[in-house]
């Protein structure tokens, strides 16, 4: 338990037990009955926030926050006190929390939070002082600030410190990329996507957990665990409104398809999936109907071609490092684009979608690929780098 002290030597412990029934010995306890106390008081917490009741939320301790999140449409929102390491009358709290959107999440999202709690000296309950997230976890939007929410036809926007009609502008970009990604891709996913636009690069690094420099120039990123339906329940696209307002409108709108891409085809995407497949047929359903030509759409890969530098191989994961230099990482996104829009001209979108969902469907990656090109594509890995191989140079020279 995080914070905990430990002590050694029999002669501590012998007047600890000694003295125990007298004072103590100061030392840090924990009980069920802890436990249970500090469930109680959050489990009221939990009914104060879905009541948007702040009377009854302010009786569970601190109301700090409470407005921050008042606005968001919640069908769910719940805690799961894990562990409870109390000195006295204080007690640090390891707490899961659990919410869901309302008509937007299949599941909960779930993110842990360190809860500080006191209680006064008469035996009086427990009181929340501070509800912070856990060390390794992302912020979430209202940690921020107060969150804005906008509704499109197809999207839900929670903007913390974004005019109104900026995020506006995101549900529109995102209301025309449900209907282009439920065009091309023809499996079941939702057909709405929930955007959060944070003040900044740094506020966009807070929602992730990582440090900004990580993200820095990437215009948005999609959170969610891969690897089957159940497990896929609460996507966000995660937008950099710093790189994002760089961009051109085709730009813009070619990220939220790119991104929308990625919460469609969620379920389908597992650790058997290499980066060049589901980066690149993100972009493919990005630029599907945008009219750009590959040398337009592919700049750094077409000087690269120009000058006699031909890939020699598909790209690998490590290629889609966010660490990775600019153009490497930029040729990488092109080179999984191209493939996949080769794959959509010589044996059709259908097969496209088909050969995504096969390479998925494996317990793990060595040999996804490979099968998936044999049964869907009736090919080889060789022969499929030589035909890409080939596209790049009829395409982009």
């Amino acid at each position: 338990m995080a914070g905990r002290r430990r002590v050694s030597g029999s002669s501590v412990v012998v007047l600890c037990l000694l003295l125990a029934g007298l004072v103590g010995c100061g030392s840090r306890s924990t009980t069920d009955s802890d436990r249970t106390d500090v469930q109680r008081v959050l489990d009221r917490r939990a009914a104060a926030v879905l009541a948007h009741d702040a009377t009854a939320y302010a009786r569970t301790g601190t109301g700090t926050g409470f407005g921050n999140l008042s606005a968001i449409p919640l069908a769910a929102w719940s805690y799961r006190v894990r562990e409870v390491d109390r000195t006295g009358d204080r007690a640090t709290a390891d707490v899961e929390l659990r919410y869901r959107v309302e008509g937007y999440d299949r599941g909960a999202v779930a993110t842990g939070r360190t809860v500080r709690l006191s209680r006064d000296g008469s035996g009086g309950g427990w009181s929340v002082d501070s509800d912070r997230p856990a060390k390794k976890s992302g912020q979430q939007p209202w940690d921020q600030g107060a969150v804005q929410v906008v509704r499109g036809t197809h999207s839900l926007v929670l903007g913390v410190g974004q005019p109104t009609d900026t995020l506006r502008r995101f549900a529109a970009l995102a209301d025309r990329a449900v209907p282009a990604v439920t065009d091309a891709w023809d499996g079941d996913w939702a057909r709405r996507v929930v955007v959060v636009v944070p003040r900044s690069l740094e506020g966009m690094a807070g929602l992730l957990g990582s440090p900004a420099s990580s993200y820095r120039g990437i215009a948005a990123v999609t959170t969610g665990e891969t690897g089957g339906r159940e497990r896929a329940p609460a996507d966000r696209i995660i937008v950099n409104p710093d790189a994002y307002g760089l961009l051109g409108d085709l730009g813009k709108q070619v990220v939220l398809t790119h991104e929308t891409t990625h919460v469609a085809t969620r379920a389908d995407t597992t650790s058997a999936t290499p980066l060049w497949l589901s980066e690149g047929y993100a972009d493919w359903v990005g630029y599907r109907d945008s009219g750009r030509t590959p040398a337009q759409a592919a700049p750094e890969l077409a000087g690269a071609v120009a000058v006699g530098e031909l890939p020699a191989r598909l790209p690998t994961d490590d290629d889609f490092g966010f660490t990775a230099d600019a153009e490497e990482l930029a040729r990488a996104y092109e080179g999984g684009w191209l493939a996949c829009r080769m794959i959509a001209e010589q044996w059709g979108e259908d097969r496209l979608d088909a050969f995504y969902r096969a390479v998925g469907a494996h317990d793990e990656r060595a040999g996804a690929v490979e099968d998936a090109m044999r049964k869907v594509l009736g090919t080889t890995p060789d022969d499929f780098t030589a035909r890409w191989r080939e596209y790049l140079r009829t395409r982009l020279g």
